[in-house]
């Protein structure tokens, strides 16, 4: 559905085009034979004893992590609840995360997990999950400790919120590009995750972002793309990582800084994305955005 772009002009990516291109574009997809790019400057090399614990650590300082999403919905079952991949954008292909969308829940519920094979909400695999409200505008991003209704009352071993995700009624209608605000825990003096372990709903990330209580916590947008007059079209400048346009595709920043790409992601063929992301977000607070992107919102495009 989307205009795919070449390499040039400072690399920027346009994210939705006009209807005539598009339609030009779908009628001749299926006559060419489609290749995933190789992309330049893949992932540093990256050591780790524990994948449990790199996927639930902040990015180092200075580093990008630079991976690759992959979606699987080959057949029947798949193409309703397609499994996704996260791998590391290196020789090695390392291993990261695994998602999937669970069935017969009242909203949108992905189930994260460091094991590829095992993505049950029991199994000990299991890392984290992402939840939506019944739009689907809004989510919110926990890790795998318990439910605060069956926690110890001093809340150690309660679940923490990991991430709350926004994304706001498109006020360009349906050919503009998405609008999102993200909220995530803030660090202390040791480049530490402050934990934020809500005894309720009331006290989540999504309620004290909307009733301002901003203590510990960080607010990211996602950076607006420019207009371009000879692509008539949004675009981004991904810097080559990302190659088709498509409205998933994202950089989240902090307004005080919006040259710092705390995290982008973008189409680079048809189930393949890249996802990179920097401190102070983790693999499963990137995965988990990035996996919210995927869901439909009808409210939003």
């Amino acid at each position: 559905m989307w205009h795919v772009l070449q390499e040039r002009q400072k690399r920027v990516t346009p994210l939705i085009l006009k209807k005539r291109k598009s339609q030009r574009r779908k009628r001749a997809k299926g006559k060419r034979k489609r290749s995933v790019p190789i992309l330049q400057s893949p992932s540093p090399e990256i050591e780790f004893d524990s994948l449990e614990k790199f996927v639930m650590d902040p990015a180092p300082q200075g580093v990008t992590i630079k991976c690759r999403v992959t979606r699987d919905q080959r057949g029947m079952d798949k193409s309703l609840y397609p499994l996704y991949y996260l791998h590391l954008d290196n020789d090695k292909k390392t291993f990261l995360l695994a998602g999937r969308k669970r069935k017969k829940s009242t909203t949108s519920n992905y189930l994260i997990s460091v094991d590829a094979t095992d993505l049950s909400r029991g199994g000990e695999n299991f890392v984290g999950k992402l939840r939506s409200n019944l739009m689907g505008t809004k989510f919110t991003v926990f890790d795998n400790a318990l439910n605060p209704e069956r926690a110890l009352p001093d809340m150690s071993n309660a679940r923490q919120e990991l991430a709350g995700i926004i994304y706001e009624t498109n006020v360009l209608g349906m050919k503009g590009p998405r609008r999102m605000t993200v909220i995530i825990p803030g660090m202390n003096k040791d480049n530490e995750r402050v934990p934020l372990r809500p005894r309720n709903d009331c006290d989540g990330l999504l309620i004290r972002h909307q009733n301002r209580r901003m203590e510990n916590l960080i607010e990211l947008h996602n950076k607006t793309p420019v207009w371009n007059e000879e692509t008539a079209s949004h675009v981004l400048n991904f810097n080559g990582r990302v190659t088709q346009a498509s409205i998933k595709n994202f950089q989240i920043v902090h307004n005080k800084d919006l040259d710092y790409i705390v995290m982008q992601f973008g189409r680079i063929a048809d189930d393949i994305f890249t996802l990179d992301f920097n401190y102070p977000l983790c693999a499963v607070q990137a995965f988990a955005i990035a996996l919210s992107s995927f869901d439909g919102k009808i409210a939003c495009e």
